[in-house]
C-alpha cells in the first residue's frame, strides 16, 4: 500500500507539470534552499571473526532483513555552473538493522536488533543534464560524516559514534509553478568498522550471553539505502 501510495503522488505531479514551462530562471540562482523527506534501508557489511564463543560454538553473522525506516533533512544549493552545484545536506535517519546469529553446533537462529538515529552531513556536488520542459534528470555523488546519536550501550552490538562514508545517486527534478520536486535514490557506504569491540567498552555492562554475539563480528561497516524526496 505505501508503494502504491507513493507512485501515485509521483505520478500525480508529474502529470501536472506537463502544462506550460514553469521556474524558468529557477536554476540560475546563485543560492537556494529546501528540505527532503523520505524513507531508507539501512544495512551492514559483516565480515565473521569465526572464533569460538565460550561454549565451543561458532557464530555466524548477517543482517536478517532490511527494515524500512524514515529520513529528513534540509537542503543547501550553490550554483556553480548551468551543470553543476554543489549541495549541503544534513539529514537525520531513523532506522534499525537485526542481525541474525547462526551457530555450527545446533543451528539455531537468535536475533539481536540494532536501532539507530544517525545525523548524516554530506558534501554533494550535483551534475544536472538538459531540461527538458519540466524535467531535468541529474546525478549526484559526495562524501561525508555520520554520526550516532541513539547507541544502547547495554546491547552486544555498540556502534562507534562516528563514521565517514561516500555517497552516490539519481534523480530527476520536476518543475512546478511555485516549487521543485525531486525523487532522488542515493546509496551511501561506509569508510571504517564502526564496531566497538569489548575492550573499548570501558564501565559498559555487557552479559555473557551478548559477547558472544559481539565478539561473532570482526568487522561491521554501514549501508544507508535512501529514497528521498525534496523541494525546493
Amino acid at each position: 500500500m505505501r508503494k502504491k501510495s507513493i507512485f501515485l503522488v509521483i505520478l500525480a505531479f508529474a502529470t501536472l507539470s506537463l502544462t506550460g514551462q514553469n521556474l524558468v530562471k529557477a536554476d540560475y540562482k546563485p543560492l537556494h534552499f529546501g528540505f527532503t523527506l523520505g524513507i531508507n534501508a539501512m544495512d551492514f557489511g559483516i565480515t565473521p571473526s569465526l572464533i569460538p564463543a565460550s561454549d565451543g560454538r561458532i557464530y555466524k553473522a548477517d543482517v536478517e532483513a532490511i527494515t524500512p525506516g524514515f529520513s529528513v533533512g534540509v537542503i543547501g544549493n550553490l550554483r556553480l555552473s548551468e551543470y553543476f552545484a554543489l549541495r549541503l545536506v544534513p539529514a537525520i535517519h531513523f532506522g534499525q538493522r537485526d542481525i541474525s546469529y547462526i551457530n555450527n553446533v545446533t543451528h539455531d537462529i537468535e536475533v539481536e536488533t540494532v536501532k539507530s538515529n544517525i545525523l548524516t552531513v554530506p558534501l554533494y556536488l550535483k551534475y544536472g543534464a538538459v531540461r527538458v520542459k519540466n524535467y531535468r534528470p541529474y546525478l549526484i555523488a559526495g562524501a561525508g560524516f555520520s554520526f550516532d546519536l541513539g547507541r544502547e550501550r547495554e546491547k552486544a552490538i555498540l556502534l562507534q559514534q562516528m563514521d565517514g562514508f561516500f555517497d552516490f545517486g539519481v534523480g530527476c527534478t520536476i518543475y512546478f509553478q511555485y516549487f521543485r520536486f525531486s525523487p532522488e535514490l542515493k546509496f551511501a557506504l561506509g569508510l571504517t568498522d564502526i564496531l566497538t569491540p569489548l575492550d573499548q567498552r570501558g564501565q559498559d555492562y555487557v552479559s555473557d550471553y551478548n559477547k558472544r554475539f559481539t565478539n561473532a563480528i570482526s568487522r561491521l561497516t554501514s549501508r544507508l539505502f535512501t529514497l528521498t524526496f525534496n523541494f525546493e
